[in-house]
C-alpha cells in the first residue's frame, strides 16, 4: 500500500533549475519525508542486474576504470543525444525506480508522525509517478534563472541545458497538471515562507483561514 487516505503525497514539478530540490528541503525542514528519485536513481544503476545490462547495451565505457562504479555522465552522453537510447534505459530504470518509491512511501506511513510524504522527481509525470501522488505542485521560475542555476551548480552549458529540457514533457503541459504553484523568483526567505503556506494548506487544511 502506497497511499494514506489522510495524509498527502505531494509530486513537485519544473523545469530543470526550478528549484524543487529546494522546496523538497523546505518541506522536510516541516516534518515531511522526502523521497528523492534521482538519489534512488543512483542505487539502482549499481544493481547487478542493471550495471550488467549497461555493460552489454554499451560497454565498459560506462563504468568507471578505478572505482568500477557506473560513471553517469558517460551514461547521460549517450542517453541525452539519442532519445532511442534514452527510451531503453528508462524502461529498465523507471519501474526498478517506482518500487523503490512506493516501499519509501509505505515506510514514512509507518511512522505515525509523518505529515506528508514528498516526492522529488525530475521525470515525475513522465515517468507516470504522479500517479502515486495526491497533489500535484508546479515549482516556477524563469527561464533564464534557471539556466543561471544550473550552470553556476553544475557547470551546464545552454545546450545541456536545452537538451536534457527536451527530453521532458513540455512545462506548459505540466502546468496544467498542477493544482498549486510556488513561485522560485526571489529570495529563500521568501521562497521559505510561500512552502510554509502551502505545507499548511496541504496538511493542517482545517488550520487555514483561506
Amino acid at each position: 500500500m502506497t497511499s494514506n487516505p489522510k495524509k498527502p503525497v505531494i509530486g513537485l514539478i519544473g523545469g530543470i533549475g526550478a528549484g524543487k530540490s529546494t522546496v523538497a528541503a523546505m518541506l522536510a525542514e516541516e516534518g515531511c519525508v522526502v523521497v528523492d528519485a534521482d538519489r534512488i536513481g543512483h542505487e539502482v544503476l549499481e544493481q547487478e542486474d542493471v550495471r550488467a545490462w549497461l555493460s552489454d547495451r554499451w560497454g565498459e565505457g560506462v563504468f568507471d576504470k578505478e572505482t568500477q562504479r557506473v560513471n553517469r555522465r558517460a551514461v547521460a552522453d549517450i542517453v541525452f543525444r539519442d532519445p532511442a537510447q534514452l527510451d531503453a534505459l528508462n524502461k529498465i530504470m523507471h519501474p526498478r525506480i517506482r518500487r523503490r518509491m512506493e516501499e519509501a512511501i509505505s515506510q514514512a506511513w509507518k511512522r505515525q508522525e509523518t505529515p506528508a510524504v514528498v516526492i522529488d522527481a525530475a521525470v515525475l509525470v513522465e515517468a507516470g509517478w504522479d500517479e502515486l501522488c495526491t497533489h500535484l505542485v508546479l515549482v516556477e521560475s524563469s527561464e533564464q534563472q534557471r539556466f543561471q542555476r544550473v550552470n553556476a551548480s553544475r557547470g551546464w552549458t545552454r545546450d545541456a541545458w536545452t537538451g536534457r529540457e527536451k527530453s521532458q514533457i513540455c512545462l506548459d503541459k505540466k502546468r496544467l497538471r498542477c493544482e498549486y504553484t510556488i513561485v522560485n523568483s526571489s529570495s529563500a526567505s521568501c521562497l521559505r515562507e510561500r512552502v510554509r503556506k502551502l505545507y499548511r494548506h496541504l496538511v493542517h487544511p482545517a488550520d487555514c483561514s483561506d
